[in-house]
Parts: structure tokens; C-alpha cells; sequence
């Protein structure tokens, strides 16, 4: 089942609690929820954690964490999916979620430059933020539906495939134990 495979990079629930920098969130942390490895919870934290990523505003991380506690799916995998945006791939997406803004709007949008710079950065966040904004929020949800989709036929088809193989398994073993009956 994909539960193993999730499971061995999962962190200890009882140590999650234990952290001191997580301690801020008391109660929160005892639901049992936010650590279960299921379809649902998996799928949904899938949704969360891209749909984070996909939205430009520092602190990614605490927004998935917050996004996973109120729909109660799996924290973890909420929080780490955040870092699908980092220093390689933020410029890309997100001019890429302010092109969708800007013909959304039907403003032109500006190219990007030979050289990304941090300049150019601040410029285009000061100019052209409604766009890109617009854009991240389609983007993110169109992501974070299709993630979501995505996962759950995963799941299903991972869980299809082991009963599957299980069954042919059990087939398999009476007629062995049949040859032996018979010598």
C-alpha cells in the first residue's frame, strides 16, 4: 500500500509533539488527523501544500501547516509540498502565474529579462502584482484540484493493483498445497 511507502519517511508522532518550537500549538498537534496516512488525508494535503506553493507571500510553510489543521489532512506532507517552490524554481512558476494573470486581465505582460535579478523581482512584484497574484491563485487551485485527483487515483489503483496481486497469491498457494497432498 502507498501508507508503507509514505510511512518510513514520516516523522514520529510522539516527537512531533515533543518539539519545542512546535509547542505554540498545544492541542492542535494531538488530533490524530493531521498525522493519519490515508486516501483522503493524503489527497487533501497534496491540495493544501501545492496550492501554498503556487501563492507568493513569505512564510509558505505556516500558511500549509494552518491549511492542513482546518481541513484536518495530513501536516507533514501539507508542509513539505510548500517546497515545490524554491530559489530554482520560484522565478519560473511565478512568471508563469503572472503571464496566466496578465492575459487573464488582458494587460501586456513584461518579458522576462536575459538575467533574473532581485531588482527585477521587486520591479515586477511593485507593477505587476495584481496579475501575478490572479494568476497564482488560478494556477494553484487548477494544481492543487488535479493533485488531488491525481493522488486518489493513485492510491486507488496502488490499492487495485496489491489486491490484485493478493489474490492471484492466493490462488496460487492452495494449488501448491494440492501437488504436495497428493506425492
Amino acid at each position: 500500500m502507498p501508507r508503507r511507502i509514505i510511512k518510513k519517511y514520516m516523522p514520529d508522532p510522539k516527537k512531533l509533539q515533543e518539539q519545542k518550537s512546535l509547542r505554540f500549538l498545544g492541542k492542535l498537534l494531538e488530533d490524530p488527523g493531521l498525522l493519519h496516512l490515508t486516501r483522503r488525508s493524503v489527497a487533501t494535503a497534496f491540495m493544501v501544500g501545492i496550492f501554498c506553493a503556487f501563492i507568493p507571500v513569505p512564510f509558505q510553510m505556516v500558511l500549509a501547516a494552518a491549511g492542513a489543521m482546518l481541513l484536518h489532512c495530513n501536516l507533514p506532507i501539507s508542509v513539505g509540498l510548500v517546497w515545490i517552490t524554491n530559489p530554482v524554481t520560484m522565478p519560473v512558476m511565478f512568471y508563469g502565474t503572472y503571464l496566466v494573470g496578465a492575459w487573464i486581465l488582458g494587460v501586456e505582460a513584461k518579458p522576462m529579462p536575459d538575467e533574473l535579478t532581485l531588482e527585477w523581482l521587486g520591479q515586477l512584484l511593485n507593477d505587476a502584482w495584481i496579475p501575478l497574484y490572479l494568476g497564482s491563485v488560478i494556477i494553484g487551485i487548477m494544481m492543487a484540484i488535479l493533485s488531488n485527483i491525481g493522488i486518489r487515483l493513485l492510491w486507488r489503483w496502488h490499492v487495485s493493483k496489491s489486491w490484485k496481486s493478493r489474490k492471484r497469491r492466493m490462488l496460487v498457494l492452495p494449488k501448491k498445497k494440492q501437488d504436495t497432498d497428493e506425492e
